[in-house]
């Protein structure tokens, strides 16, 4: 009887151009497996809910098995109740537990999270980057000489198991908000092939790209669907880069949308050589800046407890951060976002961006704070992409330049949102009587964030 092949599934829910399938399809049977790990930083609450279906989704595909626990016991447990060998595809982060499992299970890897592995693009003097702009040079110099070629769903047997009795994963608790969830998401490889061939013929046809658009219609939309491996970023690249090729006009929008894929190729990269970024400021200068609640009131990341919901509720600046949550600052554009948020467990980048300027720079309150909120809430809250963007907002981060800058919010709201239909949308009663002024003064808050930089240069310079 040929030993089955289990393929440990972590994020990469896909058939098509999944290496690690392909290589079990080639040698027999194969069983999928996902564990609910217990080691590393949990999921939040919208990511948990949207990789659950998408489990769902890749379970009516092949048999899987949904266990819970430290992968260090439980991958080579199964494995050896069934007899099987294991393989997977390379993931970036709790790469010593990878290791451990390996060690005892001789196991199989594979590339396929990223376009790169993150050793391989170094600068001229052989170090990682640390700006984007030439990384992303790199990278596509990379692709251009050697382009990804993306394999089709293979064809494969499915391995006689009884995956019930082997699954011990808990039905997941519903987050509170999951009817909105999923009124405006579609997890799963089926939904994420159909989004993105969508997308590239409205490229096709003449439609633009456009990440500043806030009105809707002009972004992809696949940034959760590429955070959970329903597609993979060669497939996307290829496909990408041959509508450029092909198309003269759609290439401009084509090439915008694969820039925005090497900015999360860029966080991985990091957070591959600056482990620990949800938790550390990037930039060490950080350490000293006055942010209204320091890291010391922050509980430890052994305990991945959300920040604000373990502080004393007498601690300075909870009710403004309780206001930014619920979308109630008084600033349409960053309630708007919020809002967005809390409904659709996604928000628009440039809002992203703003929403979180005004967090740490207009109210001063620590990046971990709106990082782990986002945690919590984002249907694409990825372990690098997510620390990453925040420190880079709030100018603790690589390539955060100039750090000092500080969003008005009024003028991104006229810039990007002129006839006021996004923030119409989510905040109806936005330029209103009823519409609250500003937590704090635009202005004078934007004074009191320089003069903390100015304190904190001078005391890293002294």
């Amino acid at each position: 009887m040929t030993r089955p092949i289990i393929v440990w599934f972590r994020d990469d829910l896909r058939l098509t151009d999944n290496t690690a399938l392909h290589w079990a399809a080639e040698r027999g049977p194969v069983v999928g497996l996902t564990v609910d790990e217990t080691v590393g930083r949990p999921l939040g609450a919208a990511a948990r809910w949207w990789r659950r279906h998408s489990e769902a989704s890749i379970s009516e595909k092949l048999p899987l098995i949904r266990a819970k626990g430290d992968p260090r016991e439980v991958v080579p447990r199964i494995a050896q109740a069934l007899g099987a060998e294991v393989t997977w595809n390379r993931r970036y982060h709790l790469t010593d537990v990878d290791a451990a499992v390996k060690e005892r299970i001789g196991a199989t890897s594979h590339p396929g999270f990223l376009l790169t592995e993150p050793w391989e693009v170094v600068t001229g003097s052989g170090t990682p980057f640390k700006v984007f702009t030439p990384f992303y040079k790199a990278v596509q110099a990379l692709l251009i000489d050697a382009p990804p070629h993306p394999l089709e769903a293979p064809q494969f047997e499915s391995a006689d198991v009884d995956v019930a009795a082997l699954s011990d994963a808990d039905s997941v608790e519903e987050p509170a908000w999951s009817q909105t969830l999923a009124a405006h998401n579609t997890p799963g490889e089926d939904a994420a092939l159909a989004r993105f061939h969508e997308f590239l013929e409205r490229l096709r046809d003449g439609g633009s790209y456009d990440n500043n658009d806030l009105a809707g219609g002009m972004t992809s939309g696949l940034s959760p669907h590429l955070r959970f491996g329903e597609l993979s970023p060669g497939y996307v690249w290829a496909e990408t880069a041959a509508l450029a090729d092909e198309y003269t006009a759609a290439a401009p929008h084509a090439w915008a949308f694969l820039r925005q894929v090497v900015w999360r190729e860029f966080a991985w990269h990091r957070y591959y050589h600056v482990p620990k970024m949800e938790t550390r400021n990037v930039r060490g200068q950080f350490d000293h800046f006055d942010w209204a609640w320091t890291e010391r009131a922050v509980p430890s990341s052994d305990e991945h407890a959300f920040a604000h919901q373990a502080m004393d509720p007498e601690t300075e600046h909870l009710d403004e951060l309780a206001q930014w949550q619920r979308g109630e600052t008084g600033v349409p554009l960053v309630d708007a976002g919020m809002r967005e948020l809390w409904a659709t467990g996604a928000m628009h980048n440039r809002v992203r961006m703003v929403a979180g300027s005004w967090l740490t720079k207009n109210l001063g309150i620590h990046w971990r704070h709106g990082e782990e909120w986002f945690w919590d809430t984002l249907v694409d809250a990825d372990v690098a992409s997510n620390p990453f963007n925040w420190q880079w907002v709030a100018g603790s981060g690589d390539d955060a330049a100039p750090y000092f800058r500080v969003f008005n919010p009024e003028l991104q709201r006229e810039k990007f949102d002129p006839n006021g239909a996004y923030v119409s949308k989510w905040v109806p009663e936005a330029l209103t009587p009823m519409y609250p002024e500003p937590m704090v003064e635009i202005k004078e808050s934007r004074k009191r964030a320089l003069a903390a930089y100015d304190d904190m240069k001078a005391a890293t310079e002294s």
